[in-house]
């Protein structure tokens, strides 16, 4: 089978070289451009979040079957288009739940203690204890919007802390609640209630700009918004506002729309100039410059042990297409 990779590091090229040893491969450090020639056969892909596999990528490989996406979410894999040229997609549903949770919850103390501008004052030389004062997490209420496999360890996590939990998710689970420990709620009594407000749903046409101006407009005063899902949940127009006027008092990122561009800069320059393109880069430039934002650069799952796992389920993914039994398919 002719298989191509994408997104891979030197280590991971090694590993998988070693465990697809009759398979013609092609490995690629970057992201899948429009392909030539030299791809027509391919008949498996495997991808990370930064290749865009659109129609009309598609419409360049007309031997492919098989998409593996080296991640949970979707997104940037067409799966209406592959859904009309009977190519199968897998993804990785489950393999760093604890993981991100992790990174969430550090997100969340390093806005509550404010341990970023600490760490920027101790360098400058300059130190006001004043301007570094924090709050506890004891006692606040954190809402979490995605109560799946990530958002349960977050509420686990959460519980820990003493902190109260309102839920949302579109399935509820009355034994997990009662056994955790949290409520589910509507997303309008979350957003009035919460003191942050995590997010841990999926994108989909029906989760994009889940939080807005409507939304930021129900929050309480100084309310912290962390997200380690997908960064098109938040309009980022709205979270600048909000974030100007001091209804959101902090927020820890772990993903912006638009991200790719932050890598991009300088490609920017040497493209035709795309004005919505260079706004999206502007904007993410303006949020990312206020201290009382924490961003990290998409690394909520990024631990040893997850990227192993990434690697195993994706080769399983793939032996079981190969099989003629697709598993974790979302088209």
């Amino acid at each position: 089978m002719r298989v191509a990779f994408f997104e891979v590091k030197d280590w991971e090229r090694e590993y998988l070289a070693q465990r697809l040893p009759s398979d013609d491969i092609h490995f690629s450090s970057g992201v899948l451009n429009m392909p030539g020639d030299e791809m027509s056969e391919l008949q498996a892909l495997s991808v990370f979040i930064y290749s865009h596999v659109t129609r009309e990528v598609l419409d360049k490989l007309p031997e492919l079957k098989f998409i593996a996406t080296r991640s949970t979410g979707f997104d940037h894999v067409d799966v209406e288009a592959c859904r009309t040229k009977g190519i199968a997609v897998s993804n990785v549903p489950s393999y760093g739940e604890n993981t991100v949770a992790e990174h969430t919850i550090a997100l969340l103390l390093m806005l509550s203690r404010k341990v970023h501008q600490s760490v920027l004052q101790m360098r400058s030389g300059r130190v006001d204890l004043a301007e570094l004062t924090g709050f506890d997490l004891q006692g606040k209420t954190v809402g979490v919007i995605g109560a799946g496999h990530i958002g349960l360890h977050v509420i686990r996590i959460a519980r820990g802390f003493g902190m109260r939990v309102l839920a949302f998710d579109v399935r509820r689970d009355p034994f997990l609640a009662d056994l955790l420990g949290f409520e589910y709620a509507t997303v309008d009594r979350l957003l009035a209630e919460s003191d942050i407000v995590t997010l841990h749903s999926p994108h989909t046409a029906r989760t994009h700009h889940l939080l807005g101006r409507e939304q930021f407009a129900q929050m309480k005063p100084g309310v912290m918004i962390v997200n380690t899902a997908r960064g098109a949940l938040i309009d980022t127009d709205a979270l600048v506002e909000a974030l100007e006027s001091g209804k959101v008092g902090g927020a820890g990122l772990d993903v912006l729309e638009g991200e790719e561009l932050i890598k991009e800069e300088k490609q920017l320059l040497q493209k035709p100039l795309d004005v919505e393109r260079l706004r999206t880069a502007v904007r993410n430039r303006v949020l990312l410059a206020r201290d009382n934002v924490v961003f990290t650069p998409h690394n909520a799952f990024n631990s040893r042990e997850v990227l192993v796992r990434i690697l195993e389920v994706t080769l399983a993914n793939l032996e079981a297409f190969r099989a003629g039994q697709p598993v974790h398919q979302v088209a």
